[in-house]
């Protein structure tokens, strides 16, 4: 956590002394608050009020006027400000290839598809420009921290620290070559090389990223758990996402997928396991016994038409479920919002329950739940009293979103990234959009964004 200057305590203290307001640097105003902790909160005409980086305290509107001298005050009294999104699954640079090759199930599209280009393509300066692209879209939709796996991780961590984000960086290990390295010992160290790099940077931390059982052999499975116990990352890969995946796993080691990580000990608090698609209840009792959690992506499931997580049951496990939206390669949006509303449907009609996923708990899903899956929730992920100052505020005024009786509802049913207005980090606004105006970004210049696109566009297209 950030702590306040000398200087500023000093005032602060000959204020009190006073009986002066506290001077603090920021003050929102909003009409509606969802901390999301307490589960099923909500606090009207509330004030978040922030010192630097952290949240200060949370009070009613009139209260907070009378105990505090913001160097800002942003009203918002038609809105309802979140905890920022996070966004538990991704790979950020490939925005780039998005729409590249649709309607093609998982192997197909990789194998003939997105490797080929990966391999012709992928560079630091690629990840770099699609990392950005990526992180504009995520802010504009409230989305504060990703939880990122992809090639040239140094790449990703300048677009990050440009836009202003919080990023978890996963270290991608495989066996076989790619544009970035030529076996498990090359990833290994090029990703540890590259985390040296952004070590201090508060915004950034570090997973291992095994990309998935079929890509890793168990030897090399040994070195990730190792240098993981080492450096105190977590792990972070995709697990149980075909039935393909699980065919071929029986047949090359007379084991499923899961049961196989757990006799090689990688199961633990530290591990998430994104899709989990097709588990039986074996499976999830594993999952929910060690701790894991499990990033859902429903959106790109369905469209590479790998099937429907048993989110329901997940939940019913008592096991950590967060949301992703994967690459904007197989989805093709990195939008939190919907998101949210496809897994709490998705939950509804698998399960025949119309109480599955609650909207509050499609929240917390895509926040809080999310957050403890970094080992991130004693920083952010709710909006509590010494948290970072991750913030998303949400406009409720357009005849689209109106009448508005349960805003926790709204936020999953009704509203959309579009209605996002400020996006904050740190207590650093690093996105707002004003009415009937485009989107400003504090650290990206659209014409950097359509540089890139237009650059990188014609060097992938398929069809010229």
């Amino acid at each position: 956590m950030e702590t306040v200057n000398s200087e500023t305590v000093a005032i602060n203290q000959t204020d009190q002394a006073m009986h002066l307001p506290r001077r603090v640097t920021l003050v929102i105003e909003a009409r509606w608050v969802i901390p999301v902790i307490p589960e099923g909160s909500l606090l009207e005409h509330h004030s978040i009020v922030c010192d630097g980086a952290n949240i200060l305290d949370i009070l009613p509107i009139d209260i907070a006027r009378q105990r505090y001298q913001p160097l800002q005050t942003v009203s918002l009294s038609e809105h309802v400000v979140i905890p920022g999104l996070i966004n538990l699954h991704t790979h950020a640079a490939m925005s780039l290839m998005r729409g590249l090759a649709d309607d093609l199930p998982l192997m197909p599209w990789l194998q003939q598809h997105i490797w080929p280009v990966e391999q012709k393509f992928v560079s630091e300066r690629f990840v770099r420009d699609g990392s950005l692209l990526a992180c504009a879209e995520m802010l504009s939709g409230g989305v504060t921290c990703f939880n990122d796996m992809y090639f040239f991780p140094q790449g990703t961590a300048e677009a990050a620290t440009q836009a202003g984000m919080r990023a978890n960086l996963g270290l991608v290990v495989m066996d076989f070559a790619s544009a970035y390295a030529n076996d498990a010992d090359d990833y290994l160290q090029k990703g540890l090389d590259a985390r040296d790099n952004w070590r201090n940077n508060p915004l950034l931390s570090s997973s291992l990223a095994p990309h998935a059982p079929y890509t890793i052999s168990d030897q090399t499975f040994a070195k990730v758990i190792t240098y993981a116990e080492q450096i105190s990352v977590g792990i972070h890969t995709h697990l149980h996402e075909t039935e393909d995946e699980l065919r071929q796993s029986v047949e090359q080691f007379g084991l499923r997928p899961l049961q196989r990580l757990l006799n090689l000990g990688l199961l633990g608090p530290n591990f998430v396991a994104a899709h989990c698609v097709h588990l039986i209840p074996e499976e999830m009792s594993m999952l929910a016994e060690h701790g894991c959690h499990v990033a859902h992506c429903p959106t790109s499931n369905l469209k590479l038409a790998s099937g429907i997580a048993p989110v329901a049951r997940l939940l019913e496990e008592n096991i950590g479920v967060g949301l992703g939206t994967d690459g904007a390669a197989s989805n093709n949006r990195m939008d939190m919002f919907s998101e949210m509303r496809m897994a709490a449907l998705l939950a509804k009609g698998i399960s025949g329950n119309a109480s599955a996923v609650p909207a509050h708990q499609a929240l917390a899903m895509a926040t809080i739940n999310a957050a403890r899956a970094m080992c991130l929730d004693n920083k952010v992920g709710s909006i509590e009293v010494g948290k970072l100052a991750d913030l998303a505020a949400v406009r409720i005024a357009d005849p689209e979103t109106l009448p508005c009786f349960d805003p926790v509802s709204h936020l999953v049913y009704v509203a959309g990234r579009e209605h996002v207005s400020h996006t904050w980090v740190n207590g650093e606004l690093r996105y707002q959009k004003l009415n009937g105006q485009d989107g400003v970004y504090a650290n990206i210049e659209p014409a950097e964004l359509k540089d890139i696109t237009t650059s990188w566009q014609s060097r992938l297209n398929p069809y010229k």
